[in-house]
């Protein structure tokens, strides 16, 4: 994946618009962005949308962001849209590896009730959004087989600490935001999942999205979430090994196919890391074209 794409979970137009952005993965929301009122038929609208949508020839990933687990209205939100058979939940206001372990619980209970197979629904934990989530972030590693990936926030993030911005005049992160993104990274890594990075709030300043895509790519994050439709092609764009990084990659793969432990590629010498790097280049472009 590249590019997951929140959309409200209670409008058929942007849902319907949503399905020809280009993502790889529509997020379809029941948390931050739908007023309580509005709860149980956006429900509804999810479970429908995902069940049309899985009978698409091609289609992106059928994500839902469920509230969270202290809210009190994830079993009325799992109850109605599992029966759709999302790919995966993604778990706001995450804590530590206990709760992704609980969600897992709960989609278990569902899939034998509804005759899913054991398994089937991933979770993506968006882990940041919490001062105490900070500290649990060493705890993902191993904590279930259905975690796909981890997100950072930083809007939920800088209400609860009570931050006048999370960034500077130039756009860029502040101290503790940035601390949580390259926190979530590594967590990310250790526990070999993907790293998945934070919106970009403004959605018309294309140049700054373009800039902050880059950065997270050199840095190691996979993918990046997005708030418009309009940053689905920037995103795919940027997160798109180029034709000369899969080509490099190609090379450096191939060279290590003697199984030597140190290999040569255009006179620079190359050890097992570089290894493990092409061939991640190689697994996210492969991926980014199916």
């Amino acid at each position: 994946m590249r590019s997951l794409l929140f959309v409200p979970a209670d409008s058929d137009r942007k849902l319907e618009k949503a399905l020809q952005s280009g993502a790889d993965a529509l997020i379809l929301d029941l948390e931050d962005s739908i007023a309580s009122p509005a709860k149980a038929q956006a429900r509804l609208r999810a479970r429908d949308f995902v069940k049309q949508a899985r009978r698409l020839p091609e289609r992106p990933g059928l994500f839902i962001r469920i509230n969270a687990l202290e809210s009190g209205l994830i079993d009325a939100d799992l109850d109605t849209v599992m029966a759709a058979g999302p790919d995966a939940i993604i778990l706001p206001k995450a804590r530590n590896g206990a709760d992704v372990q609980h969600l897992g619980a709960k989609l278990a209970v569902r899939e034998a009730e509804l005759g899913l197979a054991d398994g089937a629904t991933g979770i993506l934990a968006i882990a940041t959004e919490t001062p105490a989530s900070i500290f649990g972030l060493s705890t993902y590693a191993g904590a279930s087989h259905r975690l796909q990936g981890l997100a950072w926030g930083a809007e939920d993030l800088s209400a609860a600490l009570g931050a006048e911005a999370n960034r500077r005049a130039d756009r860029q992160l502040t101290g503790p935001y940035a601390l949580a993104r390259d926190l979530t990274l590594i967590a990310a890594r250790a526990a070999g999942v993907e790293p998945v990075d934070a919106i970009f709030a403004d959605f018309r300043d294309e140049a700054g999205l373009r800039a902050e895509c880059e950065a997270a790519r050199q840095d190691g994050f996979t993918c990046k979430l997005a708030i418009h439709p309009a940053q689905v092609p920037v995103i795919n764009a940027c997160f798109m090994p180029s034709k000369e990084a899969i080509a490099k990659a190609q090379a450096i793969v191939s060279a290590f196919a003697t199984g030597a432990g140190v290999v040569s590629v255009d006179g620079v010498m190359m050890a097992r890391p570089h290894l493990l790097l092409a061939q991640r280049i190689l697994a996210r472009a492969s991926g980014a074209l199916r």
